[in-house]
């Protein structure tokens, strides 16, 4: 829906970098609603919300249902979602093969223990889509290689001391923006 997000409430960047989105879309958009309500199909939209938010709990609330649910993005935030009933069917690209993710395969893409650490990933590497800031000096390999040693952004947080040199240096400074976008990572 039209209007700020929570996100965009709680930190002016948040997106701040993404092209508007383009007037071919913008404009089709009420068409597409229009179909969809005559076909009964129910479009979902929550104020102060994106998308992300709200397809995440359709997904929460059709497990709770006991149904498998596929959530159909290329999004790697949706990571997070995917649970032993929730999966994550990521169109093709250029020909290639759609892909069908569930706990199993995310945690084997990025060496994890479950799908939240998606979160903690996102919040150590920072996500330059949606303006995230992350920590400053950490990029995909060193994310998983603390989220691996630690858990999560608080394990990390609260064993800082067994981390060495610069990389002890960048964390100490920027707790407060690696938790701040933990919170802006997550879908809720």
């Amino acid at each position: 829906p039209p209007g700020p997000t929570f996100r965009h409430e709680a930190f002016e960047g948040y997106k701040a970098e993404r092209p508007p989105t383009p007037e071919d879309i913008r404009l089709s958009i009420p068409y597409i609603k229009r179909i969809l309500e005559a076909y009964h199909i129910p479009v979902i939209e929550v104020m102060g919300y994106e998308a992300d938010d709200v397809i995440g709990t359709l997904a929460k609330m059709a497990q709770a249902k006991g149904f498998t649910c596929y959530m159909m993005t290329p999004d790697k935030d949706f990571g997070q979602v995917v649970d032993e009933r929730i999966f994550q069917y990521k169109p093709g690209k250029q020909g290639a093969d759609f892909e069908v993710l569930g706990v199993k395969e995310i945690c084997e893409a990025y060496g994890f223990d479950t799908p939240l650490q998606v979160i903690d990933y996102l919040a150590l590497m920072g996500d330059k889509v949606d303006n995230i800031p992350g920590c400053p000096g950490v990029g995909k390999v060193t994310a998983q290689k603390l989220i691996k040693q630690f858990g999560t952004v608080e394990g990390l947080l609260e064993r800082v001391d067994e981390l060495k040199g610069a990389m002890k240096t960048k964390v100490e400074e920027n707790a407060e923006q690696i938790r701040f976008s933990k919170f802006l990572a997550t879908i809720k």
